[in-house]
């Protein structure tokens, strides 16, 4: 540090140094001069008060700690005064160095309030009420305890105050006052406020504590008149508030925390209650009036010190009471947590874990149970098309009616997502079909969700516990079920079968096998002729793809294209065969002009239209092979529109193209009419499970002649599917049907083989 930086310091001690070596050489010979005695006081004020100044200028502390620097300054500028006011009346009066008057005494009471009141606006200084009450008795004690041994051992002699002083109760006040400012600095330097300095506060206290001690030092100097206690008192007082503002400026700047809960335990009322018993036992209570004061002193102490007892076990009886209440809350949340670990947050049944643990402790048993696996058929669409609040309405229904259908003893758990499992010990193979029958009708019953009608169905998988299970081993066996009885058409359950494990390895091995068909050769695309009623001319054909296996031959569609929608190989191949197709129509287009098939349709999958940039992918390709998209007929399944948004906004993204859209399969899915409003329908293809019947007077020949009117009403041309005989293709010409596709008129065959019938004079028999 330079030295010019310690200077104040230096000068500080210098000044101190010499006021400590004058008074102490005061009692061994005369002081010419008493004035030489006060000339030192208000420099040493002035030094500590630019310190403080200095102190409050640090930009790093925060605003509270700056205002108590300025508020200390403030102190010693006041105290400086006052030693100045104190001088002047100790001089004014012949050998009455030990006087001060009324304006002295103010002034000196002054500058403790300033330092109190600074303590106070400290922001960790908000106490409690009871902190404030305990704080309040303290001071009454110290009060007591302090005046009377000031008193004792200082002030009963109020003759010689009053000839030395001129009044006994400035000396009292002063040291009273002093006493309870260094104990409120001694608090609050143990409890901490914020960036201020613990051990600046410590040097503050003692510097208040030894100027109020000082006092006590008045009567010895009876006999040293030119002396005056305040050439020690204030000297101390000002260069530790020197000192204090010193290390706040220098010290490394940690804010600090209020300690950890501070000790409830303070020894200051017992040695009060000490140094009154002491006192007593060492008088005469009877017959000295001093004693009497004492013995009062004493009780007035006690029951201050009872008061405080009284006030810190309340307390700390509310302490406890809080205490209680919080291991209470606890408990409850503990416990709370421990049901939300174990259960479903949103249904409030058995979760994963919960099931697994029971299965668990049912296989540790020995007894036979059974384990069966739900899901909810089609619940994808009902987040896509109602949202995901109804979604989870309906899945609360579900649970609850699940709930409600078991036996004591049974659990009912919820996986994920729309799966729910049941455990159900004890029960034979008929108990279980008459359990899960009337599980089965109590879910799919109607019920009402959110404003929204609808009628739940589940698909149900069962397994029974065998010897070496474990839980993850017997949700796969009735998971395995579960897919059976959904790929059965879903709404029932089925038992697990041995052979069920062999179709899902055969799947998994034909999985991976048409992954690889397409760079090994193995696809081709076919097309099916869709003729005109009644001559039989090609108004268009269906890209059909198919696929022949080295190993097993040729490979249905209806067992390839859902495995192939199923492990997501769908995307790859729905994109070649279209690149297939609109190659194969601008060949058509080129070689034969105005014979070419008007219209060339492509199958798009559920899992293609949900594809980000699918549309895009399409307009490239179309581009790419320079057809006319209105050539481009895209069929897509009733499922498929209504999978997702994504789905329906993509089919609209098609028809912008310029793409014809074609609904496949009409009438064997959901919600079929409103889909000839919601989505861009042109061309509508009656479903083959309404053709067969067409012939007869059969419910389905009333459909497929009611179709054609709707279509008709609503600008859309119809296509009956899977026409297989003459009177077929007859009686729909007749119920007003003016294309057709089948084995009656062509089955699917290659694009050469398309080209020949696009000759001249070429046709399909009708």
């Amino acid at each position: 540090m330079p030295v010019r930086a310690r200077l104040p310091m230096i000068m500080g001690a210098a000044l101190l140094a010499f006021c400590v070596i004058g008074f102490v050489a005061g009692f061994f010979a005369n002081v010419p001069h008493p004035v030489v005695g006060w000339t030192p006081l208000p420099v040493m004020c002035l030094l500590a008060a630019s310190a403080c100044r200095e102190a409050s200028r640090r930009a790093d502390l925060d605003a509270p700690t700056r205002r108590f620097w300025r508020h200390g300054g403030l102190a010693c500028v006041v105290l400086a005064v006052a030693s100045v006011s104190n001088a002047r009346d100790a001089l004014s009066v012949p050998g009455g160095t030990q006087r001060f008057g009324p304006v002295s005494v103010a002034l000196y009471l002054t500058v403790l309030g300033i330092a109190v009141w600074a303590l106070l606006r400290l922001p960790t200084w908000q106490r409690s009420r009871a902190e404030w009450v305990r704080f309040g008795l303290d001071t009454g004690i110290i009060l007591i305890t302090g005046g009377l041994l000031v008193w004792h051992f200082s002030l009963r002699r109020a003759e010689a105050w009053t000839s030395l002083t001129g009044s006994v109760t400035p000396a009292l006040l002063i040291a009273v006052a002093a006493a309870v400012s260094m104990i409120a600095f001694v608090k609050v330097a143990y409890a901490g406020a914020g960036s201020l300095d613990r051990r600046a506060m410590h040097l503050v206290s003692f510097g208040i504590g030894a100027a109020g001690a000082s006092t006590c030092l008045t009567l010895v100097l009876e006999s040293h008149p030119r002396l005056n206690s305040a050439f020690i008192a204030v000297p101390i007082a000002t260069f530790c508030a020197q000192l204090a503002a010193h290390r706040q400026v220098r010290c490394d700047l940690v804010t600090t925390a209020p300690r950890p809960a501070p000790r409830r335990f303070s020894v200051v009322p017992y040695l009060a209650v000490a140094g009154m018993d002491a006192m007593l036992l060492g008088t005469d209570i009877a017959r000295s009036t001093e004693g009497k004061v004492i013995a009062g002193c004493t009780v007035a102490i006690t029951a201050l010190v009872v008061a405080r007892q009284i006030t810190t076990l309340r307390e700390n009886a509310h302490l406890l009471r809080t205490v209680d209440a919080s291991l209470r809350q606890l408990r409850d949340y503990q416990a709370q947590l421990a049901h939300q670990v174990r259960h479903d947050t949103l249904t409030e049944i058995a979760n994963r874990a919960n099931f697994e643990e029971r299965v668990t402790e049912q296989l540790a048993s020995g007894e036979e149970f059974l384990v069966a696996l739900l899901d909810l058929d089609d619940f994808k669409v009902v987040n896509d098309r109602l949202g995901h609040g109804t979604g989870d309405a309906l899945l609360k229904a579900v649970s609850r009616r699940l709930h409600e259908r078991l036996r004591d003893g049974d659990t009912v758990a919820r996986l994920g997502g729309d799966e729910f499992t049941l455990l159900l010990p004890g029960l034979t193979g008929d108990e279980a079909a008459v359990l899960l029958r009337r599980m089965v009708r109590a879910v799919q019953e109607p019920l009402t969700v959110d404003g929204h009608e609808m009628v739940p169905r589940i698909s149900i998988g069962v397994t029974a516990s065998m010897a070496g299970d474990t839980p993850g081993e017997l949700l796969r066996r009735a998971d395995v079920a579960m897919y059976a009885a959904k790929n059965d058409g879903g709404g029932r359950w089925a038992w697990f079968d041995p052979a069920m494990d062999r179709m899902a390895d055969q799947d998994a091995r034909l999985g991976a096998d048409l992954r690889q068909a397409l760079h090994r050769g193995e696809l081709r695309v076919l097309y099916q002729p869709i003729v005109e009623l009644p001559d039989g001319r090609i108004a268009g054909v269906e890209a059909l793809l198919r696929w022949r296996h080295p190993q097993h031959g040729d490979i249905s569609p209806a067992v390839f294209i859902p495995l192939a929608e199923r492990n997501g190989a769908i995307i790859a191949l729905g994109r070649w065969v279209f690149e297939q197709a609109v190659t194969q129509a601008a060949t058509w287009q080129r070689d034969y002009g105005d014979a070419a098939p008007e219209r060339v349709s492509v199958n798009v999958s559920a899992r293609q239209l949900s594809e980000p940039g699918f549309v895009a992918e399409i307009e490239a390709a179309m581009r790419h092979a320079g057809v006319d998209p209105a050539m481009i007929v895209a069929e897509v399944t009733e499922t498929a529109v209504l999978g997702t948004g994504a789905a329906l906004q993509a089919i609209h993204g098609l028809s912008e193209l310029g793409i014809r859209v074609a609904l496949d399969d009409f009438g064997t899915g959901q919600s079929s009419l409103s889909l000839l409003v919601d989505c861009p329908v042109h061309v509508l293809k009656v479903d083959k499970s309404f053709v067969d019947g067409v012939t007869t007077a059969s419910p389905e020949a009333v459909i497929v002649e009611s179709l054609i009117g709707i279509t008709a009403g609503l600008r859309i041309q119809a296509v009956a599917e899977g026409v297989e005989t003459a009177d077929q293709a007859h009686r729909l010409h007749q119920a007003g049907y003016r294309y057709a596709q089948g084995f009656h008129f062509a089955r699917p065959m290659s694009g050469d083989d398309i080209g020949a019938l696009l000759r001249p004079a070429g046709s399909v028999p009708v």
